[in-house]
C-alpha cells in the first residue's frame, strides 16, 4: 500500500525584543545562569506581569506578513502544567484569543511533488518560553537555568497541509527568512531563537481521513527535523503494515542514531486546565494602531522578488539570492534604482547582480557586516559594472584587482584606480594588430589547422592573445581581428 505522510508544525520563534514577555528582565542570548531574572520571572509571591508592547507589535506584523486576520481584542491563559525549569507552575499564553487567526505562506520546493505548496497557517499565538533544564552538568544532579523564563514567544501552528520533509524544510526557510526581513527574530535555530515540534501521521494514499498522529519535539535544526520525520514516517509504515496500531504521543529524536523514541501520552487541551490569565487584562487593537504598523511594513520578500524578475529582468536564481534578507534586498533595489537613472542607455542590471551575489555578499560574510556597513560609494559600484559592461575591464579582473583595490582605497573613484593599476583594456586596433599578427606568426601551423576547419582554435589563439598583452585586449575587438586575419 503507498501512504500518504501528512504533518503540520508548531513553529516557535523567540521575539529579539530587549526585555521579557511580562518583566524586564533581560532577553538576551547568553549569559551566566540565572543571571537575566528578577522577582516577576522567578515568581515570587505577590508579583504582577505587565505585558511587553513590543511583543505585540512583533506578533501583529508576522500576521500581516502572513496574509493573517489581526484579532482587535486579544487575551492571555494560564496553561497549567509541571516542569522543573517553570518557576510559576503554568505558562502564560493565549488559548481562546490569540493574536492572528487563518493566513499562509508560499513555499518553494525543488524538484518537490507538488509545485509552490501553499500552507495555510491556523493561528499565531504569543506565550511565554520556560527555562531550561541541564542533565549533563553532574552524574547526580539536574541543574536549571530560568534566563531564558519568561522570553516572549510567537508559536504558529500550520495546518496539517506539510506532505513531506522537503516542504517541512522550505516552510521553515521560508518563516525563517521572513522574521529575519521584519527585524523581529535573527531566527537562528542553533541558539533556540526558532526551534519546531513535528506533528507526523500516515494514511493510505487518496484518503481523507486523518491518522493518530505524534509529536516530535524541539527540533532545533532542519537537518535533525528531516532525519525524524523519515525515520517516523517509516516507524508508523511499520506499524499499520504489521496489523498494529499508531498511538498519540509525544516522542523526542536521538540525534546520535536517528531515530524516535516515546516522551510521554500527548496531552490534550483539557489537560492544561486552560483559565484566563486574571492579571492581565484584555488587550485591545485600535484600528489606527494597526494602520500605524501596516505603514512600517517592508515590501515582502516575494515583492521584491517579482520587482528584480520584472522590472529589472533578473534571473530567477539571482532574484532569490537578493531576497534573503532585508538588508541586501534594499541594497540592491537601490543599486539597481541608481542604474537606471544613471545609465539609462546600458543594462547594468546583471552585472550589478553578479557582484553583489560573488563578491559583496561574501565579503560581508567574512567581514561579519552588511552592505549598508560596505566603505565604498554605491555610485562607485555603478562605475565598476559600467567599466565590466562597456569591456574597458574583464569581469576576472575586475573580480580579483579592483575590487580588493576599492575596499582598500574607497575613496578613489573605480575608472581612477584601475588606470593607476593599469588594469584598462584596450581595443585600439594598432596595439591589438601588433600582438594579434605576432602570434600567428609564431603557430604556423594551427594558423592552417584552423584554415581547413578547426575553429576551436580560436580559443588558443585568444588565450594567446591576452597572454601577451598581459589581459589588456578588449575580447570583442580582438576576437573579430583574430577571425577576419585567420579568414585571409
Amino acid at each position: 500500500m503507498v501512504y500518504e505522510t501528512v504533518i503540520g508544525l508548531e513553529t516557535h520563534i523567540q521575539l529579539g525584543t530587549a526585555s521579557k514577555a511580562f518583566c524586564a528582565d533581560a532577553a538576551a542570548f547568553g549569559g551566566a545562569p540565572n543571571t537575566h531574572t528578577g522577582i516577576i520571572s522567578l515568581a515570587h509571591p505577590g508579583t504582577l506581569p505587565r505585558l511587553n508592547k513590543k511583543a505585540v507589535e512583533y506578533a501583529v506584523k508576522l500576521g500581516m506578513a502572513l496574509g493573517c486576520e489581526i484579532n482587535r481584542r486579544t487575551s492571555f491563559d494560564r496553561k497549567n502544567y509541571f516542569y522543573a525549569d517553570l518557576p510559576k507552575g503554568f505558562q502564560t499564553t493565549q488559548d481562546r484569543a490569540p493574536v492572528c487567526l487563518g493566513g499562509s505562506i508560499a513555499l518553494k520546493v525543488p524538484g518537490g511533488q507538488r509545485n509552490n505548496p501553499l500552507i495555510r497557517i491556523h493561528h499565531i499565538h504569543l506565550e511565554e518560553d520556560a527555562g531550561k533544564s541541564m542533565h549533563d552538568q553532574s552524574p547526580d544532579h539536574s541543574f536549571i537555568d530560568l534566563n531564558r523564563a519568561g522570553v516572549p514567544l510567537l508559536e504558529i501552528v500550520s495546518e496539517p497541509d506539510l506532505r513531506g520533509p522537503e516542504e517541512v524544510a522550505a516552510y521553515m526557510e521560508e518563516m525563517r527568512r521572513l522574521v529575519r526581513w521584519l527585524g523581529i527574530s535573527d531566527g537562528n535555530m542553533e541558539e533556540g531563537s526558532m526551534r519546531c515540534d513535528v506533528n507526523i501521521s500516515i494514511r493510505p494514499q487518496g484518503s481523507s481521513t486523518f491518522g493518530n498522529r505524534c509529536e516530535i519535539k524541539n527540533m532545533n535544526s532542519m537537518r535533525f527535523a528531516k532525519r525524524a520525520i523519515e525515520f517516523e514516517v517509516n516507524r508508523q509504515i511499520a506499524i499499520v503494515e504489521a496489523g498494529g496500531k499508531v498511538f498519540q504521543e509525544t516522542r523526542g529524536f536521538d540525534a546520535a542514531d536517528g531515530t524516535t523514541y516515546s516522551l510521554r501520552e500527548k496531552e490534550n487541551a483539557h489537560d492544561y486546565r486552560y483559565f484566563p490569565e486574571p492579571d492581565l487584562p484584555p488587550v485591545v487593537l485600535s484600528e489606527q494602531y494597526l494602520s500605524d504598523i501596516r505603514q512600517e511594513m517592508p515590501l515582502l520578500p516575494a515583492q521584491l522578488e517579482a520587482l528584480f524578475l520584472e522590472t529589472f529582468g533578473l534571473p530567477a536564481y539571482d532574484a532569490e539570492q537578493l531576497t534573503q534578507d532585508h538588508a541586501t534586498a534594499r541594497y540592491a533595489k537601490q543599486l539597481l534604482e541608481l542604474a537606471v537613472v544613471n545609465h539609462p542607455e546600458k543594462n547594468l542590471n546583471k552585472t550589478i547582480a553578479n557582484l553583489l551575489i560573488n563578491k559583496l555578499l561574501p565579503w560581508c560574510v567574512s567581514e561579519n557586516t552588511t552592505l549598508d556597513q560596505c566603505p565604498v560609494r554605491p555610485e562607485y559600484w555603478l562605475e565598476y559594472a559600467e567599466l565590466i559592461e562597456s569591456g574597458q575591464l574583464s569581469a576576472s579582473t575586475a573580480a580579483q584587482r579592483l575590487f580588493p583595490a576599492m575596499l582598500e582605497t574607497p575613496a578613489t573613484a573605480p575608472a581612477l584606480l584601475a588606470t593607476q593599476l593599469n588594469l584598462l583594456q584596450s581595443a585600439d586596433n594598432d596595439f591589438l594588430e601588433e600582438i594579434v599578427n605576432d602570434v600567428l606568426a609564431r603557430f604556423p601551423d594551427k594558423v592552417a589547422e584552423y584554415r581547413k576547419g578547426k575553429k576551436g582554435l580560436l580559443g588558443m589563439f585568444m588565450g594567446e592573445v591576452m597572454k601577451n598583452s598581459k589581459g589588456k585586449a578588449e575580447p570583442q575587438a580582438t576576437t573579430k581581428l583574430l577571425q577576419e586575419k585567420l579568414s585571409l
